[in-house]
């Protein structure tokens, strides 16, 4: 990431946690409205740390498991901005919007192995839904983002022809 992103984007990573019927995991965002409150994995990126460091620390601390294996990683990072009127919320307007690298990772344990109260409060629930509903459960302001994450790992996620 060039230097100007790092000043303007918080850079951070972005999990797409698929499991053996390529479904994905979406954890429900506490305080947030119903319709709009479900989100994939995602979060900061330590100083020091690699993004894929990052993405297995996130990992353990939001969905509760190390149960997986790396798939692939996005080609690039792939930003979005927070719209003005709620930017002072996030990260007390530091940043313009984040930067993320995106995980696909495969899902190797029970839905028994996940614990997303194992690191704090990131969720307050979680399911598995088919890739082509996750646009529409995401704020609209990172539709953008998960469009572009889907067309990328869409041969992992849409069904297998019979």
């Amino acid at each position: 990431m060039t230097h100007d992103l790092l000043h303007r984007y918080r850079p951070n990573v972005g999990l797409m946690l698929i499991a053996a019927d390529r479904r994905v995991f979406v954890g429900h965002r506490p305080g947030m409205p119903a319709g709009q409150a479900w989100q994939m994995p995602q979060g900061g990126i330590d100083k020091g740390e690699s993004p894929v460091e990052a993405a297995c620390r996130e990992l353990g601390e939001e969905v509760g498991t190390t149960r997986a294996l790396l798939l692939r990683e996005s080609r690039d990072w792939i930003r979005y901005d927070v719209p003005a009127e709620v930017a002072p919320a996030y990260w007390k307007g530091r940043w313009r919007g984040q930067a993320q690298k995106w995980f696909a990772l495969a899902f190797t344990g029970r839905d028994a192995d996940i614990d997303i109260t194992a690191h704090g409060d990131e969720f307050d629930a979680w399911k598995w839904v088919p890739a082509r509903e996750l646009v529409e459960l995401i704020v609209p302001f990172k539709r953008a983002v998960y469009e572009t994450v889907l067309a990328e790992f869409a041969d992992l996620v849409e069904p297998t022809a019979t």
